[in-house]
């Protein structure tokens, strides 16, 4: 199963709302790719499909890149027809990499 080694690469609380559907590691870098749950606590939303997928770098491991595949889900509210998507704040605004790792390259700016 790839959550018990791998999980512990990925930013705290992201398997709250992802499952982890593969994993490639090569000599350069590890790519994990993530779907969104289809744990939407509210009867009125129902998942409909998924947003195109978004690739986001998180801080290195042993001198290789991460990279994570995140594919987010489309909720539907069944009765306005109107979308949503859960602002989970995983990603820095702005950029492609993780709200974590940019906090940690700011922090070496200062």
């Amino acid at each position: 199963m790839y959550q018990d080694g791998y999980s512990l690469l990925l930013p705290c609380g992201l398997l709250d709302y992802f499952s982890i559907l593969k994993v490639e590691d090569s000599k350069a870098q590890i790519k994990i790719y993530l779907e969104e749950k289809n744990n939407l606590d509210n009867p009125q939303y129902e998942s409909k499909g998924f947003y195109p997928n978004v690739l986001v770098n998180d801080f290195p491991v042993r001198g290789k890149t991460l990279l994570l595949d995140l594919r987010r889900r489309r909720w539907i509210h069944k009765q306005t027809g109107e979308y949503f998507n859960r602002n989970l704040h995983l990603i820095a605004e702005g950029t492609r990499i993780t709200q974590e790792f940019a906090s940690f390259l700011k922090g070496l700016h200062r």
